[in-house]
């Protein structure tokens, strides 16, 4: 592969690492605008994705004769969907054991686990000039949380449940990129990834919201099909696909500043309260994404592994996967 090759599929990588944290980001505020717990959300949003996926890999038998996926595809994509479902389980319930600042601030922390991780497991040797920059989003995330206005007490027990959510976060990274790895794409990826999480996280959605689960207003209605597409469609898609040119390393710095970015939708979306001290923060965050992604860029282009490509707008496949 020439240099303006691997240039070319690195910045398009690096585009879908910041299309995905700006649809989490927005996310937030879709979740909090109908006024239901998160949990109802989160697993009606399970739901829409997985149909959303499947309807998609139906047309494309049906269309192009595209097979589904294998045995093996599905055996390579279990860990990370199990790991997915226990993130999504411990999470809503984490953040109603602790303060929003503590819960941010402690799964930004997966940068110190995925960065030794990817270089044991994958062997992989970040950009160190690009990632330095992710200390200015790391110091812009500490004064937007903990600056703005107070959001839920801080216990213990949440914050244990936390490091059980940043284990489960890093996880499912490393899982992904193990699964990118072995050829599996991202329409197979994801398509088996959603409904799996549904194992974890329907028992504690009937704890945390119960009756609530059904009926649906209009409004949750509405958040749920935004967010099936938005996150559960479109975000994680992005990052499944950004593993094929972009170091685990990276995406994961990249990724800590997504609470900073999530606090101004919240503001746009649901009117949720900004200090003026949380301003500069925000802006440093952005900075500091801004500069690991440029720096990322001028990087020497990553060789990606043979065999591990992406066809599922064409319908083919690579040979591993049939």
């Amino acid at each position: 592969m020439d240099d303006d090759s691997g240039r070319r599929q690195r910045t398009i990588g690096l585009l879908a690492v910041v299309g995905a944290i700006l649809c989490f980001a927005i996310s937030f505020g879709v979740i909090k605008w109908p006024g239901v717990p998160g949990a109802v959300i989160a697993w009606w949003r399970l739901v829409g994705s997985a149909v959303i996926w499947w309807t998609l890999l139906v047309s494309l038998r049906a269309t192009r004769g595209r097979p589904l996926p294998s045995r093996t595809v599905w055996k390579n994509t279990l860990p990370a969907a199990l790991c997915f479902g226990i993130y999504i389980s411990v999470f809503f319930t984490a953040v109603t054991k602790t303060s929003v600042a503590h819960a941010e601030f402690i799964n930004s922390l997966a940068p110190l686990l995925v960065i030794p991780a990817g270089f044991i497991l994958f062997k992989e040797r970040p950009h160190w000039p690009a990632l330095r920059f992710g200390a200015l989003s790391l110091l812009g995330l500490i004064i937007v949380l903990f600056t703005g206005p107070e959001q839920g007490a801080a216990t213990v027990e949440g914050d244990l449940l936390m490091i059980i959510v940043l284990v489960a976060t890093v996880s499912y990274l490393m899982a992904s990129k193990f699964a990118r790895r072995r050829g599996v794409e991202t329409a197979d990826f994801m398509a088996i990834v959603m409904p799996v999480a549904l194992i974890t996280a329907t028992p504690v959605a009937l704890i945390v919201a119960g009756g609530e689960l059904w009926p649906l207003s209009w409004q949750t209605w509405v958040a749920v099909a935004i967010l099936s597409f938005l996150t559960g469609g479109l975000a994680h898609g992005l990052l499944f696909f950004a593993h094929r040119s972009v170091p685990i390393a990276t995406i994961s710095v990249m990724q800590v500043s997504q609470p900073a970015l999530s606090a101004f939708w919240a503001w746009v979306i649901v009117d949720e309260a900004i200090t003026a001290t949380q301003i500069p923060g925000m802006l440093l965050v952005i900075i500091g994404m801004a500069l690991v992604v440029w720096f990322s860029q001028q990087a020497a282009p990553r060789v990606p592994t043979p065999g591990v490509s992406d066809h599922s707008v064409t319908g083919n496949r690579p040979p591993a996967d049939r």
